[in-house]
């Protein structure tokens, strides 16, 4: 066997063993070989495409400017694509057409110039890249396709509608283009950063973006960022949202809020102020009644003297009432909070009372609480105001037994005040917590109606909650949360 006989049998054993068609050309447009895969792609045998023309596997629409560009493609042959940025097809011998991708490589032989074609049927790649197309399309979003360099691929219809530009002025251009002058020289960095260790995520969390418009306005925006490998190479698909919106919605919540707060510190300081300085007068009244009433020279009648005394108890208890809002109006003023052992501020508390838990022979348990943040001094009066409650309603029947308990996750501590006093009628659990209501009288039950209220505000200063659940003649469990981001394992 001649040495040209082997390196044409080599040549035929090579192409046979490619995973694609491959189809001879020779610079008459004559099919001069072709291997196994391409009788399977066009559905002939070789012996019906050997010596035709290549037209025979060209569409009809395609047909006229082949010839033309063969010839070009002979005058200056290389190995590149066919068909840059162009749609090509193919025909089966049924007459199907199929999208193809082509490679051209020309090969010098003994017999002229060929050309060896390799052709692959993209027909599954297409329908991907249009359910790819139509995905994107359909998203309620702006969707921008962007690919290493930040030329913009592809864009949907909202972005369009977003930005002011039709497609055809954006697809092609840079990025840029949609974002404000400020942006742009630093994007670029941006860009490659993300490319480096691409991942789905929010771009530009913790900073405000923008974005501009083709009439120059600028508006606020959201934008997702999501890596994409494709056939042609690496790229970065953005979802874009205008939070114009509920930036404004934001602004005037937190406008609001400011309101809200300086009002709030008004109220606060006005209660101060009015109690504060409604004491002084208060004393006064109940100092001259008190030297009226012991005048050494006077010698009152019965309802002379029950006047006095009406009058001296009525002054006493608006003191208390004024005291109560004072303190009320105190709470959480210079605080700070710190790490707790609640525990042992529980067992200080029941110390304080220890007189009144001896008097009522009060049976109190203390479970294992955490270390927690709070308050102090606030966190002290609370459980103070729960255990002194329990013990004030008691049940005369039995022997007041009152246990706290608490439990503790990452976001709070919650603790629980349960006795087995009187109980309290359903429809009152949220009345109980608002100043100065009573739900019994007070010759029933000394004090001011203001310790639940004092509750209430000390839990809201922790960011927390407070409710009971009670029935009467059953007792009472009072819950309240505060806000803790202390550790699970940090326990007594």
């Amino acid at each position: 066997m001649t040495n040209f006989k082997q390196n044409e049998l080599t040549f035929q054993l090579m192409v046979e063993a490619s995973p694609n068609a491959l189809v001879l050309i020779n610079n008459m447009s004559k099919i001069a070989y072709l291997n196994s895969f391409s009788e399977e792609l066009f559905q002939y045998k070789k012996q019906e495409l050997i010596g035709q023309d290549l037209s025979i596997l060209i569409p009809n629409k395609f047909k006229k400017e082949h010839p033309n560009l063969l010839k070009t493609y002979f005058n200056n042959p290389s190995s590149r694509q066919m068909g840059a940025n162009r749609d090509l097809y193919a025909l089966r011998k049924d007459g199907s057409e199929f999208p193809v991708e082509i490679g051209l490589n020309p090969i010098v032989t003994v017999d002229g110039s060929l050309v060896l074609a390799s052709i692959i049927d993209i027909t599954t790649r297409k329908k991907a890249n249009e359910q790819f197309r139509l995905v994107v399309e359909s998203a309620p979003n702006a969707i921008i396709l962007v690919d290493n360099l930040g030329v913009i691929n592809l864009i949907n219809k909202q972005t369009e509608v977003l930005f002011g530009y039709t497609r055809k002025e954006l697809v092609g251009k840079k990025m840029e283009v949609l974002l404000p002058s400020r942006y742009k020289s630093n994007h670029p960095n941006l860009r490659n950063h993300f490319l480096a260790a691409p991942q789905t995520r929010a771009m530009g969390a913790g900073r405000d973006l923008f974005a501009i418009r083709k009439d120059g306005s600028e508006f606020p925006v959201e934008i997702g960022l999501n890596p994409l490998e494709t056939v042609n190479g690496n790229q970065v698909l953005a979802s874009i949202i205008d939070i114009s919106e509920r930036k404004k919605i934001e602004e005037a919540t937190k406008l609001q809020s400011k309101k809200i707060e300086a009002k709030n510190k008004e109220l606060e300081q006005f209660t101060y102020i009015a109690s504060h300085d409604l004491q002084e007068p208060l004393n006064t009244i109940i100092s001259f009644i008190e030297i009226i009433e012991n005048h050494p020279d006077r010698d009152y009648n019965d309802l002379e003297k029950d006047s006095f005394k009406f009058i001296n108890q009525a002054s006493t208890r608006m003191k208390e009432l004024i005291k109560g809002l004072l303190d009320y109006s105190r709470l959480g003023n210079k605080a700070e909070m710190k790490k707790l052992n609640s525990k042992s501020l529980v067992q200080s508390v029941c110390h304080d009372l220890d007189y009144i838990i001896k008097k009522t022979n009060a049976k109190i348990t203390v479970g294992d609480l955490p270390f927690t943040f709070a308050y102090e001094t606030e966190l002290r009066l609370l459980f103070q105001n729960l255990i002194s409650n329990s013990i004030k309603f008691m049940d005369p029947e039995k022997t007041p037994e009152i246990s706290i308990t608490a439990s503790q996750d990452k976001c709070q501590t919650s603790f629980s005040v349960k006795d087995n006093g009187i109980g309290i009628d359903p429809k009152y659990n949220e009345k109980i917590f608002t100043i100065f209501q009573r739900l019994h009288g007070r010759n029933e039950y000394e004090g001011t109606g203001i310790g639940l209220a004092h509750c209430r505000k000390i839990v809201e200063l922790h960011n927390g909650n407070i409710w009971v659940e009670s029935e009467v003649g059953k007792g009472s469990t009072f819950y309240f949360t505060i806000n803790s981001n202390i550790k699970n394992d940090e326990k007594i």
